[in-house]
């Protein structure tokens, strides 16, 4: 692409298995801090309070864990065939479905490693019930304050045994733009972010250690202040919820992070990436190398080793 492709609006919702079910649906709600929307079979529908359509994490029972789909909403209905057409060429579609309990129909197909994700355009927009209508007719649903009380969905960040290949894939199915990448020693490229609109990033991609396919590694809200991230840390304490990593800032995009796993083992990360946007049409992807990335975390913390190695479904159940 010579310019920048805006036929996709934004991330819209990621689907997560468990095989706890009950716990895991517990964490979102009570701990983390989201809304169930509705039900619907083996799922339930999540959303956090400022987020506009009826859901963003579908939650769905599973034999084991890891990540269902990745969901972006198109600009446009003409858009969405436009994106359709163009992945259909490229040899990934799977096809269209009818939709989940949130949206109409929607286009699947399958990235170079195995994860599945969708483009749809029609959608429903929540609307918050009388005890949880916000005083401020510009916010989705009131501030109810109940556990980490996250803003609203910000980024996927996925595993892939050759991040390349979901490079390429990423900036033609989507139009997305790298903003970040790592560049190894070895050549390969050990991580890359990427960004469909003016957020910094929506998807990010690691290179996964293991070698296997289609394995996920963290699904991100927002919050609007660090403060809110500090204030979560000791929410997860009390709830004995398993704190990996943080409070912190990174150094790639800037993100002041936390990240836990919730009860069945997903990685899960609450960020406030502060004012940072990328307005600039000629962006130049910022390259990290390994030197780099062996200086730590922003402020020098080092990576923690279960970063590089944790993630679901576990290989053994691949």
């Amino acid at each position: 692409m010579t310019e920048p492709c805006y036929d996709v609006a934004h991330l819209g919702h990621v689907e997560l298995y468990s095989d706890r079910f009950d716990e895991t649906l517990d964490f979102f709600v009570r701990v983390y801090g989201l809304t169930e929307s509705g039900r619907e079979g083996n799922s339930v529908y999540l959303r956090a309070y400022d987020d506009y359509e009826f859901h963003t994490l579908k939650l769905t029972k599973h034999h084991t864990t890891g990540v269902g789909h990745i969901a972006y909403r198109t600009s446009s209905a003409e858009a969405l065939e436009r994106r359709v057409k163009v992945i259909d060429e490229m040899g990934c579609g799977v096809g269209w479905i009818d939709g989940d309990l949130g949206h109409g129909r929607a286009y699947q197909f399958k990235s170079p490693d195995g994860h599945l994700f969708e483009l749809y355009y029609d959608t429903k927009e929540y609307v918050a019930p009388p005890e949880e209508k916000p005083a401020l007719k510009n916010i989705a649903q009131r501030y109810h304050g109940r556990g980490a009380c996250p803003r609203r969905l910000d980024h996927v960040n996925l595993l892939a045994a050759d991040v390349s290949l979901v490079r390429e894939f990423m900036t033609k199915a989507l139009g997305s733009r790298v903003t970040e990448m790592i560049q190894l020693d070895n050549g390969r490229i050990g991580g890359c972010w990427f960004t469909i609109n003016n957020k910094t990033y929506d998807l990010a991609c690691s290179e996964d250690h293991t070698g296997a396919h289609g394995r996920f590694h963290h699904v991100t809200y927002a919050c609007d202040q660090r403060e809110d991230i500090l204030r979560a840390a000791d929410i997860f304490l009390e709830n004995g919820v398993h704190i990996e990593s943080g409070p912190h800032k990174h150094a790639i995009q800037g993100t002041f992070f936390l990240y836990v796993w919730e009860p069945a083992g997903n990685r899960v990360e609450l960020a406030n990436a502060g004012a940072r946007l990328i307005l600039r049409p000629d962006w130049k992807p910022v390259v990290w190398t390994e030197a780099d990335r062996k200086k730590g975390q922003a402020w020098g913390m080092k990576t923690i080793e279960t970063f590089h190695t944790h993630g679901t479904p576990p290989v053994s159940q691949k």
